[in-house]
């Protein structure tokens, strides 16, 4: 098991990052590499890397995978030697059998394994070296180079740029390897990425710049081992969060205004809050510290995904209605690019930090699973017993006590998420679902308040923007009376947390 923290590296930073590295106990090797896959692609579409690299005189063939979290990953290393002209080298699968990532690759080539052929190639240049720090030894490797692929039509090669410093747990525990990395990211101004060697090289060879946005999936909790203690269900749940708001937000810190990618980063930071505020109860570590950096990422991808919303979708809604084709003014007012949003140094060391602590074993005490169960069904029954009031009023009440109640909304829905399989009954996921229209409504509506202000403020400066003013005024009280009445309806959802079991 492979335990390390992977950074992304500014070419403005490059030379104190290296001057950093260099020193009498580090080493400069030269390492090529040729990565393996069948034509179809099976070993990607299951998260598996196989590899032969040439490191000095050696080679090494290696397999990898992906393991628990963010920061773990299955590897075997079978050292072969030197090369000899009269034995060519090939890769070979059955080098790693009898080991997990071994078990892992047999599955994904299955039982009639098809052909290996090499797909992509990189080239990189390491200087590393080992630093003891607090009870642990980390390895730190500056790795340079390219990944170099041939096109996909045939007619050459493609390659990109590597520039990455990698922390590698040695010895010792994951809480020195994460201030360790905390330290390295803040002195130099690095982000966290997800985007390894080997993905670098199969979007070179699929003619692919970017991932596809990545979504919410359910926390990985043993279904087996009865209700989980407190801090066993945090550490699950923010390695869920984690999971849909790190590829994403290594995306965005690379460049890309994706709409998916910087909805999806939202959503996870928004379903993060949630765990902070609703699972703090249950056991010690969740920083409340680490809040601020990442309620202020949330808002400033929230003001470009608020501009890409109105021109794409509210924009062709006000012209099919009859409205002006408008050009908004730009927004002057000082804010922070999605990219600079992400690569923040306050923001980054909050994923590290929270990757630390999905990542580290509790032994500090918390809540009993008797004690943590209670607490859900306290914190679950408030928040239903809330939204209903709030759906009898909602026509009534001001827009921030409007707004407050789809927050509350998402945060019932996002911990009814977080701990349904805790609770072992698939009447969780039926509660959810009835929840997913009412957050529609309750979406579409804020979306019109916040398009609303929006042209509203741009009126003064282009005076076609009032025409949407008044058509969305027009639909706001019959909009509002729908949301009361979408709120109310949580009423017929059968809360899940109260069967006895």
């Amino acid at each position: 098991m492979e335990i390390e923290f992977k950074f992304q590296v500014p070419a403005e930073r490059l030379e104190a990052v290296e001057a950093a590295m260099l020193g009498a106990s580090s080493t400069r090797t030269h390492l090529q590499a040729r990565y393996y896959d069948t034509e179809g692609g099976d070993l990607a579409a299951h998260g598996v890397v196989l590899r032969l690299r040439k490191e000095g005189r050696n080679w090494v063939q290696t397999a990898k995978a992906a393991g628990e979290g963010p920061l773990h990953r299955l590897e075997h290393n079978v050292d072969l030697g030197p090369a000899r002209k009269s034995q060519p080298l090939a890769a070979l699968p059955a080098r790693h059998a009898g080991t997990p990532v071994g078990e892992r690759l047999a599955r994904a080539l299955g039982a009639q394994p098809a052909p290996l052929v090499e797909v992509y190639a990189t080239d990189i240049w390491r200087i590393a070296r080992h630093e003891q720090f607090a009870d642990s030894t980390v390895e730190l490797a500056l790795d340079q180079g390219r990944v170099l692929a041939p096109s996909a039509d045939g007619s050459g090669e493609r390659s990109a740029q590597v520039c990455e410093l990698e922390l590698e747990l040695v010895d010792g525990n994951v809480d020195d390897l994460a201030t360790l990395a905390r330290l390295w990211a803040e002195r130099h101004g690095l982000w966290f990425s997800t985007v390894s060697k080997s993905e670098r090289g199969m979007r070179l060879a699929l003619g692919q710049s970017t991932r596809p946005a990545v979504k919410a999936s359910a926390p990985r909790l043993d279904e087996n081992g009865g209700f989980p203690d407190g801090p066993t269900l945090q550490r699950a749940v923010v390695a869920a969060c984690l999971a849909q708001i790190l590829p994403n937000a290594s995306e965005i810190a690379a460049g890309s205004l994706d709409a998916a990618q910087i909805h999806q980063a939202r959503v996870g930071l928004r379903r993060l809050r949630t765990a902070l505020r609703e699972l703090q109860p249950l056991g010690a570590g969740l920083d409340e510290a680490w809040l601020p950096a990442l309620v202020r990422t949330f808002r400033a991808l929230g003001a470009t995904r608020d501009r890409q919303q109105l021109v794409d979708k509210m924009q062709p809604r006000l012209v099919a209605a009859g409205g002006p084709v408008l050009t908004l003014p730009e927004d002057t007012t000082p804010q922070a690019s999605p990219g600079e949003a992400v690569r923040a140094s306050d923001f980054q060391a909050a994923l590290v930090g929270l990757i630390g602590f999905a990542a580290t074993p509790r032994a500090a005490p918390g809540a009993s699973p008797k004690q943590t169960r209670r607490i859900l069904r306290t914190r679950l029954s408030k928040l239903h017993a809330q939204l209903l009031r709030d759906g009898h009023a909602f026509e009534a009440l001001p827009p921030d006590a409007q707004h407050r109640a789809r927050k509350r909304l998402k945060r019932l829905r996002y911990l009814a998420e977080f701990v349904g399989a805790a609770f072992g009954d698939r009447r969780a996921a039926r509660y959810t679902d009835a929840l997913s229209p009412v957050q529609d409504v309750l979406g579409a509506y804020y979306d019109e308040v916040v398009a609303q202000e929006a042209y509203r403020a741009a009126a003064d400066r282009e005076p076609r923007a009032w025409f949407a003013v008044g058509w969305l005024l027009a639909r706001q009280s019959a909009h509002a009376r729908e949301c009361g009445e979408a709120l109310k309806s949580i009423a017929e959802a059968r809360k899940f947390w109260n069967k006895k079991k």
